[in-house]
């Protein structure tokens, strides 16, 4: 399944760790939840990037993806690195609005 835009560019972005441009595909007060912690608007969401990144060395590969309503969309990553555990399959729920991501939930699987 082929992914929106808004979404496959965000995704590159993050991957390159390129704070402006992931950041850019959020809306002004979007919301972020990972790992138990929920980030709100462009300046935590940044600062939660920022974070991400340095905090550990991972590869990521999208896995699956699939289309759950008119605005919702799972993309799976499977990820391994030197975190605590060293691999883990984790869902990226994006919820969209127009072309800008207005909520996205990262949880395992």
């Amino acid at each position: 399944m082929n992914l929106p835009a808004t979404i496959t560019n965000y995704l590159a972005a993050h991957t390159a760790r390129d704070l402006e441009a992931a950041t850019q595909w959020y809306a002004a007060d979007a919301v972020v939840t990972d790992d138990g912690t929920t980030y709100h608007g462009r300046d935590e969401i940044r600062a939660w990037l920022g974070r991400a990144a340095s905090e550990y060395t991972y590869t990521s590969e999208l896995v699956a993806a699939r289309q759950v309503d008119a605005t919702t969309y799972v993309a799976t990553h499977h990820l391994e690195g030197n975190f605590p555990g060293g691999s883990v399959d984790l869902d990226f729920t994006f919820s969209l609005d127009e072309d800008l991501i207005t909520r996205l939930v990262i949880a395992a699987e």
